[in-house]
């Protein structure tokens, strides 16, 4: 394979483990009593993060880890496909 399809390769692994980072916050958040909707996930992505942050902080004291998975998986695929498009 050629670097730049191993980049974005990467990209596309990082965007489905976003994915699924993002349903198991609603799914902890479901757990909590916090009502969420999958079909509408697109949308109230931002509101589930912060609703997640701001339980976990008051049962712990402390974020919860999937808030930091959340920003790295976004972070890493913005890395991997500007990688990949800057090498082709």
């Amino acid at each position: 394979m050629v670097l730049w399809q191993v980049f974005l390769v990467l990209a596309v692994t990082t965007v489905i483990a976003h994915v699924v980072i993002l349903i198991l916050i609603m799914a902890e958040l479901d757990r909590r009593g916090y009502k969420t909707n999958i079909l509408l996930a697109r949308i109230y992505t931002f509101k589930y993060l912060s609703a997640y942050k701001e339980t976990t902080r008051k049962e712990t004291g402390k974020v919860g880890p999937l808030y930091g998975l959340w920003i790295l998986t976004i972070n890493l695929t913005l890395v991997f496909a500007l990688a990949g498009f800057l090498s082709k």
